[in-house]
């Protein structure tokens, strides 16, 4: 299934460099990257361990800073924005979703994907409108009252995009979000996660060792020591 891509630009990264300091010396974990994400686009991210993976995650939503380089999303200069700002565009704009779904076990579905609109003040009524909506846009509307430690692994993946999608995003970044769940179930939400991705418009990053999320992706990058490539790798056919 191919997006509809329009020319406008969800995330862009240019000569992004994240420098550590390490034993009297420095720690290169990010070498000048440049990625952008368009509207409807849906990018798969590979990189082992240590390979700078996270710490290009949590930059490209504002949770780290670059050494050198920018960010823009949305157009926004992420290295020009307070935190406060930063944090204001991550509940308002960017949905995130990772391997374990974080849920509340004693609330409710509802109740879980309702969590980032309570901490933006929404009123009771739309804030429950907007959960239920979510809830259906994932196939668990049914499943609205069932509290977490009641739903399989699947579904609270699924609960946790909802609550990815709660605040209609521009921009879902995933982390590992298939990695404990079952070939079949991760099957589904890879599925659900590129149609969202293409029917809504909405820029989707997805790092991930799942070889069918790099089936099913419109684009795959590589991060290797602290570079970023496009394309396969050569075991990716093996």
């Amino acid at each position: 299934m191919d997006a509809v891509v329009a020319t406008e630009t969800i995330v862009e990264a240019k000569g992004v460099t994240r420098d550590y300091p390490s034993g009297g010396g420095v720690v290169h974990a990010l070498r000048g990257i440049d990625l952008k994400i368009k509207p409807g686009e849906f990018v798969a991210l590979r990189g082992r361990s240590g390979s700078g993976k996270t710490t290009l995650l949590n930059i490209l939503i504002g949770l780290d800073s670059p050494t050198s380089g920018s960010v823009l999303i949305l157009g926004k200069n992420l290295l020009k924005m307070s935190e406060t700002e930063r944090a204001r565009l991550r509940r308002e704009s960017i949905g995130m979703m990772f391997q374990n779904a974080h849920l509340f076990p004693s609330l409710t579905a509802l109740e879980n994907v309702e969590i980032p609109l309570r901490l933006s003040r929404m009123p009771s009524a739309q804030r429950n409108r907007q959960a239920i909506e979510a809830l259906e846009q994932v196939g668990l509307g049914k499943r609205a009252k069932h509290r977490g430690m009641e739903l399989s692994g699947g579904e609270q993946q699924r609960v946790a995009l909802a609550r990815a999608l709660v605040h209609k995003p521009r921009f879902i970044i995933a982390d590992e979000p298939t990695g404990n769940l079952d070939s079949l179930t991760g099957r589904d939400i890879t599925f659900l996660l590129r149609d969202i991705s293409h029917q809504g418009n909405i820029g989707l990053l997805i790092a991930t060792h799942d070889p069918l999320v790099f089936n099913t992706a419109d684009r795959l990058v590589r991060i290797q020591d602290g570079l970023l490539t496009e394309g396969p790798l050569e075991e990716d056919h093996a």
